[in-house]
């Protein structure tokens, strides 16, 4: 997929400069993800956004922490950016109202180098939040990125 889309924006003499975000959404592409990475990253720039629900049904919800971390940690390594993307402060976009899970979560997402929030009526509402919740927790950032284990595939059948 990666050789084909490359392939296709040479052909439209797509600029050096332009930017593929590769979305990883499958057990497969996260298998692959090295692979993929180094194939990308001869050409252009890329980033990688990480598809959180399609990839908790696809690994399995007892898996998506660690499948999210070995994400990170291997585009942290390449000097990728990252994308969290799916249901990030979901509720609180739709509703109004964060879940405590939700609030975990987005602190756990300051981690990446970029959110996605999905639509709602009270959108600015957790743009706000946050921003909030990452201001808050950016003292503890540093060193909780030193402490990360190894990187190890997650062990996914």
């Amino acid at each position: 997929d990666v050789r084909d889309l490359i392939t296709e924006l040479e052909r439209l003499n797509a600029p050096p400069k332009f930017g593929i975000i590769l979305k990883i959404e499958t057990q497969n592409g996260f298998n692959n993800l090295a692979k993929i990475l180094l194939e990308a990253m001869r050409s252009y720039p890329i980033g990688v956004m990480v598809a959180r629900g399609d990839l908790a049904i696809e690994c399995g919800w007892d898996n998506i922490a660690r499948v999210q971390r070995e994400i990170l940690s291997l585009c942290r390594a390449a000097h990728v950016p990252d994308i969290w993307a799916t249901q990030v402060l979901e509720n609180l976009s739709k509703q109004g109202i964060p879940s405590r899970a939700e609030m975990t979560d987005a602190a756990m997402a300051q981690r990446t180098d970029c959110v996605m929030l999905n639509k709602g009526a009270y959108i600015l509402q957790a743009i706000k939040l946050l921003d909030t919740i990452f201001k808050d927790m950016e003292p503890y950032q540093g060193k909780n990125v030193r402490l990360w284990p190894a990187m190890e595939k997650a062990n996914i059948h």
